[in-house]
């Protein structure tokens, strides 16, 4: 299946220099182009405003590469990164810009990315074609994809690809006869690509299931090294940047505990062993936002509508301002920022029994946020446990800068909404 034009980036760059560029240029600085007398504001504003959504753009299309996000969270956050970027360089190196035209373009940008990824999202609804046999029927439920179901006599035109975007089939099913394989052979031949059926589950939901060694290529879960040296240099410097922000917030929020239990001797802080990277145990700290004897009868996962959850602790874990004692971990190298969530050893015990690879997990250090926090949210039972490992897998093989930020967008978007908290 042919892509329509607007899924080229290519596309979209240079219709949105016409727009957001070369547009507000043109009325604005029509006399100056007139008198061919073009200012160096001018020329640095134009170049500026041209990387600026350049970037913006490419980081766009880079973030929603990852499965579900082609919503316009994305958009804002993205062109204020980019923006801030653009300017710091402006001022670093004192180049004269001009404030009209920059701010005609900023305006630009924003209405013209907004609507160019409605309109992608419009036009890039997959349609997949799929062998019925095997696990490819647990597909069925997955949305915003069109399923055609193939049935073993279905033709190909010489030369010409099938109406699909792709064709997906469980080539581990002893089921899959030879006169399937043999059209999929085909079908790929004639240019329309074709998956397994594990391939497909995880780019569409996010998830990396693991059952078996044979299944998935267990190495893939190694992380690179040299990104976790950079990964570890940005948690310390976003800490340091963002202290004379967070100290006077986490100093109300542990007024306010203390003021809420005014009566009795609760502590402030919650402190708990964790397991960490390696199976490691180090002590977690957290705003104490349940009763002081929430666990006097051992570790219980949070459910909906916990009792133990006091007035302002139900406010603190919606917006995540109980985490802010864990920038502590971080500074000591326990925690990142980004990573799977640190769970009790009592859980882990439990878990590495019964869920198959669970210590896999342990592969990087754990997080303050991660994909399967703003993916799932909290799990208050095994088999939400075992469908946010399977976020956690993805996390650590899809490993990157890229991941690692449309998560910081998406926790941003949680402490707003307060999703998955309990």
């Amino acid at each position: 299946m042919a892509q329509h034009f607007w899924q080229y980036l290519s596309v979209r760059i240079i219709v949105g220099w016409l727009i957001v560029c070369i547009l507000p240029a043109v009325v604005l600085f029509w006399g100056y182009i007139i008198a061919d007398d073009i200012l160096i504001t001018q020329v640095n504003s134009i170049v500026a405003s041209s990387l600026a959504l350049m970037l913006s753009l490419i980081g766009l299309e880079r973030l929603t590469q990852f499965p579900g996000q082609k919503s316009m969270v994305t958009v804002l956050p993205t062109l204020l990164s980019v923006g801030l970027i653009v300017g710091i360089v402006i001022l670093v190196f004192r180049l004269p810009y001009s404030v009209y035209y920059l701010s005609a373009s900023a305006v630009l940008a924003l209405l013209f990315c907004f609507v160019s990824q409605v309109y992608l999202r419009a036009v890039t609804q997959a349609t997949i074609g799929y062998v019925p046999i095997g696990r490819c029927q647990s597909l069925l439920d997955i949305e915003d994809v069109r399923w055609v179901e193939l049935t073993p006599c279905f033709e190909l035109a010489n030369n010409q690809r099938l109406p699909f975007h792709a064709v997906v089939a469980d080539l581990a099913d002893k089921g899959l006869s030879a006169e399937w394989e043999q059209l999929l052979a085909q079908t790929a031949l004639q240019g329309t690509p074709v998956y397994n059926v594990l391939q497909v589950r995880e780019s569409l939901t996010g998830r990396l299931p693991i059952k078996h060694l044979y299944e998935n290529n267990l190495g893939s879960l190694l992380p690179s090294q040299s990104y976790l040296l950079v990964k570890r240099l940005a948690d310390i410097a976003f800490i340091l940047i963002s202290l004379p922000i967070v100290l006077p917030v986490a100093l109300l929020t542990a007024l306010a505990i203390k003021w809420e239990d005014r009566h009795s001797d609760s502590a402030v802080l919650f402190k708990q062993r964790r397991v960490g990277q390696g199976g490691k145990l180090f002590t977690m700290y957290k705003f104490r936002s349940m009763i002081a004897t929430a666990e006097a009868n051992g570790s219980q996962m949070a459910t909906d509508a916990d009792l133990r959850v006091t007035k302002f602790g139900c406010f603190i874990r919606k917006t995540r301002l109980d985490e802010l004692p864990q920038f502590i971990n971080v500074l000591k190298g326990e925690m990142s920022l980004i990573g799977p969530r640190p769970e009790q050893l009592d859980f882990v015990k439990q878990f590495n029994e019964t869920i198959p690879f669970y210590r896999y997990r342990h592969i990087v250090k754990p997080g303050i946020s991660g994909w399967a926090q703003v993916m799932h949210g909290y799990a208050s039972d095994e088999d939400e446990t075992k469908v946010k490992l399977e976020h956690d897998f993805f996390y650590i093989k899809n490993f990157s800068l890229t991941l690692d930020l449309l998560i910081v967008i998406k926790t941003i978007q949680t402490m707003v909404t307060g999703f998955g908290a309990r």
